[in-house]
């Protein structure tokens, strides 16, 4: 088995190149002890790919460089695949000369010949090899042009043809741009094109000292309208309407013979848990399209360069914005999008503060109470919480940069690529690619605590009951003394909460179920005004559902999973206390 490790910078196609030449043959994980992706795929069952992470150099020692250089220098390696941008070989040949002093054969894949050619860059690729002492290849992998190229030498082992060079040492950065800059003297040359005008006429509306941000704001609620609105939304609700409307009643006719145990097992805790994670599919989807055409077209870099000034003073990169932003709609996909940030410090700290982001989830909880306490305000309290939550993130966030994450903050570094369209292809595969471990990450998590859910609030110490007397119930009564200086200190109150850890909007089942249908009627003989914003202010801080925790331990695993648990129930209840007992005074 020959094992290739394909590395470069963001943003040169590397993810393309990566699923044209595994296609569906790959898998994707962490590497131990970090979260970065690691990516595996097979080319034929008997060539190892490895997808590296992108970086720009090996020497700033991110937890994305240690885990390249690691493994370049720790495993068996038989040769490197460099893909660069032909249009920006100044900047990207500085990776190359480190990756030489690997003495590995390295295939350097020169990407975007295309994008080079309008920009009047004329190569040499012959002198270039020879002067690298490395196999060139020039492709364009977005059209899947010369990519069997790199397959062919691949398959043949002929990329020892440039065998690795055992004489070369990597020198200071400044002897390094001046080797690179007399390599490619001699081998490239640039006419007098104006073709990548398109790109500067663009930067000069999108990056805009005055236009910049409204620009910016328009698109991201685009994205926000065309996943929760427009397309993922209805989807979803498609998706809702088959499961709760069709395979439930149609399971209820099959199995109603069976013992009401066994039913509302399969049913409300198996199938009713399963069922509610997978409607969430089509958003994840329609998210992850909508992110897919942000970093294809070359915009995502310029949304992180905008926002990294807003974003830094709560310790984080500009790119973090995308996750928080898609907290609003859900914390699962938001979550799950953190991935997309280079740095490690980013991602966790991003899912940790994307909950506060109030999820869609948790509107009927407050069109319910703010209908019934609020009547002629509701649309200002509601607001007011959003707001809330947003104010939270950023007191969070500091207190993070200044604890946990003290050390370890980078400066942005990132390269604004030339605008393009999107190939629909490709646009397709990366969604995909980013999607489908949606289903395999949660799943099992999700299956697991439904059915401890379901035990929960069916049994007792009698047996099979109704829910007034099962554990659940019970739990609630110990709870009793928790929320009690929250001003909401019921049973049914804590029960109603406990049950919003599998979905927020069962918290306004839950409670129709203990206190009756009249819920408009009966709200405002059980909550005052201020009892009523503390426990909205409860639920929109307290722990997510557990889709999103299945999500966060997946992806960081059991500890931060715990964490997340301990400190949003603190948070939720320091801020609930505030309110209720300012709001007692005022």
């Amino acid at each position: 088995m020959i094992t290739a490790a394909l590395i470069g910078n963001p943003n040169v196609g590397k993810t393309t190149l990566f699923n044209i030449l595994t296609g569906s043959n790959q898998y994707v994980g962490n590497w131990a002890g970090v979260t970065v992706d690691k990516k595996e795929g097979f080319l034929n069952n008997s060539i190892e790919i490895v997808d590296l992470p992108g970086i720009y150099a090996m020497d700033t020692f991110s937890n994305e460089e240690k885990v390249s250089k690691n493994f370049l220098l720790n495993e068996n390696v038989d040769v490197i695949i460099n893909i660069v941008d032909a249009s920006n070989l100044d900047r990207n040949l500085y990776l190359t000369t480190q990756l030489k002093e690997f003495k590995k054969p390295i295939i350097l894949v020169l990407n975007m010949i295309d994008v080079a050619n309008k920009k009047g860059f004329d190569i040499d690729y012959n002198k270039l090899s020879k002067e690298l002492n490395v196999e060139v290849v020039p492709i364009i992998a977005a059209k899947n042009k010369n990519v069997d190229i790199i397959k062919n030498l691949l398959l043949s082992g002929d990329f020892s043809t440039n065998s690795a060079d055992n004489d070369y040492h990597f020198l200071s950065e400044k002897e390094t741009y001046s080797y690179i800059e007399s390599i490619l003297k001699k081998c490239v040359t640039k006419s007098g094109s104006l073709s990548n005008s398109f790109t500067e006429i663009l930067d000069k509306l999108f990056l805009n000292k005055i236009l910049a941000y409204p620009i910016f704001a328009i698109i991201i609620w685009l994205i926000f309208k065309f996943t929760f609105s427009w397309v993922g939304g209805p989807l979803q609700n498609i998706a809702d309407d088959l499961v709760n409307n069709s395979l439930i009643p149609g399971l209820h006719i099959l199995i109603s013979s069976s013992s009401p145990w066994f039913s509302s097992l399969l049913i409300d805790g198996i199938v009713g848990g399963v069922g509610s994670i997978i409607v969430f599919l089509p958003i994840i989807l329609t998210l992850f399209f909508c992110i897919s055409i942000l970093e294809d077209s070359g915009y995502m870099a310029r949304a992180a360069l905008l926002m990294d000034i807003i974003m830094r003073k709560m310790g984080l990169s500009g790119k973090a914005f995308i996750p928080l932003v898609m907290g609003f709609g859900c914390s699962v996909p938001a979550i799950m999008s953190a991935r997309t940030l280079e740095s490690e410090k980013d991602r966790k700290m991003a899912a940790l503060i994307v909950p506060f982001m109030s999820c869609n989830a948790k509107l009927p909880i407050y069109a319910l109470l703010t209908a019934a306490l609020f009547p002629k305000h509701q649309g200002l309290i509601i607001g007011s919480l959003y707001l809330f939550g947003i104010i939270i993130a950023f007191i969070v966030g500091k207190a993070f940069k200044n604890t946990l994450f003290k050390k370890g903050e980078e400066p942005l570094i990132i390269e604004l690529p030339e605008y393009r369209i999107p190939e629909i292809k490709n646009l397709l595969t990366h969604t995909w690619e980013k999607g489908k471990g949606f289903l395999k990450k949660t799943g099992t998590i999700i299956f697991s605590i439904s059915i401890i859910i379901w035990l929960l609030s069916h049994f007792g110490f009698s047996g099979f009951v109704d829910i007034q007397n099962s554990f659940l119930a019970e739990i609630g009564h110990v709870l009793i003394i928790f929320f009690a200086p929250l001003g909401f200190g019921t049973w049914q109150n804590s029960v109603a909460l406990i049950s919003g850890l599998a979905a927020k909007e069962v918290v306004v089942s839950t409670m129709g179920v203990l206190y009756g249908s009249n819920l408009p009627i009966l709200l405002p003989k059980l909550f005052t005004p201020v009892t009523a914003y503390s426990f909205l202010v409860f639920v929109l801080l307290y722990p997510p559902c557990i889709s999103a925790l299945g999500t966060m331990k997946k992806e960081y695993g059991n500890a931060m999973a715990a964490f997340t648990i301990i400190y949003q129930i603190c948070v939720a209840w320091i801020a609930a206390f505030m309110v209720y007992h300012i709001g007692i005074l005022l």
